[in-house]
C-alpha cells in the first residue's frame, strides 16, 4: 500500500556525502513505487523554504541555525510547530529520520511520536563508548530510540553497535545497506561481456580461450591512487598525511589525486611543502557528487584510510568505476566488497603502506581483473532492492505485515521490553503513560528529565491544536503522476503544479481569461 513519507536530515543536497546521496537515492525509488516522499532539512545558502527536485521530490528547507559540520543548534520545541504545519500539509503518515548526528532528526522523531505518526530510524555511523562526546551522543540516541517503531542500520557492524549503543532489542533492527548507481560509475572502457559475472583468474582465461589476460603495467608505466574524502580526523586523513611520503618513496612511478576538504586540507598542504611533493600529488578540493566518476577514472587505485566507517559508499563507486580498492578493516567496510577487490590494511601507518604496495604489485603482475569489477558491482547494489526492503519496514510497522512474520521466530510479547509495549500486530503503542514508561527506563537521571520533555511536548501539542487547528491548515496538491492513460492531460496538470510551486501557474491563469473573454 503507498505510505505519505517524510526523510529528516540537517544533511542532504547541496552537501555532497554519502547520507545525502542515500536520502536522495531512496526517496526517488519509493517514488517510482507509487509512495509520496518529502524531505525535511535544513536551509543552505541560497537554498531556502520549499523547492522542488526531479521525479515531484519535495524539499522544505527550514532556516535554523547551523552550528557544526551543517548540523543545526538542538533547540528541542522550537521546532515543532514548523513541524506540525508541514505533517498536516502533505498529510505525512511514516517519520523517517536519518543520521545520530542530526538534531532536525531527533526532534522529529519525538514530536512524530507525539503526533501519533510511525517512525523509523536510519543509523550510518559508527561511534566509541569512551570519550564525553561519544558518552552524550549515546545517551541522546538511547532517548530518541526508546520510542521509535523501527531502525535501519547499513551493516551488520552498525547494527551490533547501534544496538549496545542505544540499548536496542536486536529484532528491531534492520540491516538495509546502501546501494550505487552503477551507470553513473561506468569505467572509461566499459564493456558488457558475458563473463564478467564470473571471477576468472589469468591462467584460467587463458586455457579455456575467455578473455584476454587483465593490463599489466610495465615497470616504467604511472599507476595513479586516488582518494575522495572529506578531510577529517575519523577520515584517516592523519594517516593519509604519513603514508603519502613513504608510498611515493617506495614507488617512484606513482601518482596522488586527492579530493576534498575540511580542517586537515592546511595539514595536508604542509606536508606536500615540506616533502616537495606538489608536481606528484594533485590537491583538487571540494569535488561536486556528479563529479566524483570523472575524478575516479583517473586513476587505477582508490585509497581509503578511514579510522571509522559504517559501510563506505565510496568505495562501492571507485569498484564500479574499475579501480583496484585499498581500504582499512574497520567497521563495517569487510562487509562491503568481496576479497577479489580490496586489499584491506590495519588503520596503522606501516601496514597501509605496506597494502599500498602489495595492490600496486598485483596490478603491474596483471592479477586483479579490474574489467569485471563493473558489471559484479552493478548485480550486487541496487537502490530498487533497497527501496523494497524498506518498504517492507513500513509495512511492518504500520500492522500491514502480521508480527510473526515481520519479527520471525517470536511470539507477541517476547524479545524483552520493546516488544512487551507492543500490541497484536506488533507496532509500537502511543499511549502517553506507555511511553513515559520506556523514557523512566533510560536513566536514574536521565529518564526523569526524558519524561519531562515528552510531557512538555505533549502539552505543546495540546496548545497547538486548540490555537492552530488542522482545519485552518491549507492541504498541499501531491505532484501529480504520468499514465499510459492520461496523455497529455497529466503532463498539463504536471506543468501546473512545478508552475504553482512559487505562486499561480501562467497557464492556468492564461486558461481564466480566456474564459472570462468567451463570457465578454
Amino acid at each position: 500500500m503507498p505510505y505519505n513519507i517524510a526523510m529528516i536530515s540537517d544533511f542532504f543536497f547541496p552537501q555532497p556525502g554519502g547520507i545525502e546521496s542515500h536520502i536522495y537515492q531512496l526517496s526517488t525509488k519509493l517514488i517510482d513505487r507509487g509512495h509520496k516522499v518529502i524531505i525535511i532539512t535544513h536551509a543552505y545558502a541560497g537554498r531556502t523554504g520549499v523547492r522542488y527536485l526531479t521525479n515531484g521530490l519535495k524539499v522544505y528547507h527550514v532556516p535554523f541555525f547551523v552550528i557544526y559540520r551543517e548540523t543545526t543548534f538542538p533547540t528541542v520545541f522550537s521546532f515543532f510547530p514548523i513541524f506540525r504545519n508541514i505533517i498536516i500539509r502533505e498529510q505525512i503518515e511514516i517519520v523517517h529520520g536519518h543520521a545520530s548526528l542530526s538534531s532536525l532528526c531527533h526532534e522529529a522523531i519525538l514530536h512524530a511520536r507525539t503526533m501519533g505518526l510511525r517512525t523509523v530510524f536510519t543509523d550510518h555511523s559508527l561511534f566509541g563508548f569512551a570519550d564525553a562526546a561519544s558518552i552524550l551522543t549515546n545517551k541522546l540516541l538511547k532517548f530518541t530510540l526508546s520510542d521509535v517503531d523501527h531502525v535501519i542500520c547499513v551493516s551488520h557492524t552498525c547494527k551490533e553497535n547501534t544496538v549496545l549503543r542505544a540499548s536496542l532489542d536486536p529484532l528491531m533492527v534492520s540491516v538495509i545497506p546502501n546501494a550505487v548507481v552503477a551507470e553513473n560509475f561506468r569505467p572509461l572502457s566499459y564493456t558488457s561481456n558475458e563473463h564478467s559475472n564470473s571471477v576468472v583468474s589469468p591462467t584460467e582465461s587463458n586455457h579455456r580461450g575467455g578473455p584476454p589476460l587483465a593490463h599489466r603495467f610495465g615497470p616504467h608505466d604511472t599507476i595513479t591512487i586516488v582518494v575522495i574524502s572529506r578531510l577529517f580526523y575519523n577520515k584517516g586523513t592523519d594517516l593519509l598525511i604519513a603514508a603519502i611520503p613513504r608510498i611515493l618513496a617506495s614507488h617512484p612511478n606513482v601518482r596522488f589525486i586527492i579530493a576534498g576538504s575540511g580542517p586537515k586540507a592546511i595539514d595536508l598542504e604542509q606536508m606536500l611543502e615540506r616533502n616537495v611533493l606538489q608536481d606528484r600529488v594533485s590537491l583538487l578540493g571540494p569535488v561536486r557528487h556528479e563529479e566524483v566518476r570523472g575524478v575516479m577514472v583517473r586513476g587505477h587505485i582508490y585509497l581509503h584510510p578511514s579510522l571509522t566507517e559504517a559501510f563506505g559508499t565510496v568505495i562501492v563507486e571507485a569498484a564500479s568505476c574499475g579501480l583496484y580498492v585499498v581500504c582499512t578493516r574497520v567497521g563495517g567496510i569487510p562487509e562491503v566488497l568481496p576479497g577479489y577487490m580490496t586489499e584491506f590494511a590495519k588503520p596503522e601507518e606501516d601496514d597501509l603502506v605496506a597494502a599500498t604496495g602489495r595492490a600496486i604489485a598485483r596490478l603491474r603482475q596483471g592479477k586483479v581483473r579490474t574489467e569485471f569489477f563493473h558489471n559484479q558491482v552493478k548485480q550486487m547494489y541496487s537502490w530498487t532492492d533497497v527501496a523494497q526492503r524498506t518498504e517492507r519496514v513500513y509495512d511492518g510497522i504500520s500492522g500491514v505485515l502480521p508480527h510473526d512474520e515481520f519479527y520471525p521466530g517470536t511470539g507477541v510479547g517476547a524479545g524483552g521490553g520493546w516488544s512487551a509495549t507492543r500490541g497484536r500486530a506488533g507496532v509500537q503503542s502511543f499511549a502517553l503513560i506507555e511511553r513515559l514508561k520506556r523514557y523512566y527506563g533510560c536513566g536514574i537521571w536521565a529518564g526523569k528529565l526524558f519524561c519531562l520533555c515528552v510531557i512538555v511536548d505533549y502539552l505543546l501539542f495540546v496548545f497547538l491544536e486548540i490555537f492552530a487547528p488542522r482545519a485552518r491548515i491549507d492541504l498541499a496538491r501531491n505532484w501529480p503522476k504520468k499514465s499510459s492513460d492520461a496523455g497529455k492531460e497529466n503532463e498539463r496538470d504536471g506543468d501546473l503544479a512545478m508552475k504553482d510551486a512559487g505562486g499561480v501557474g501562467r497557464k492556468r491563469g492564461a486558461r481564466h481569461h480566456r474564459e472570462k473573454r468567451r463570457e465578454a
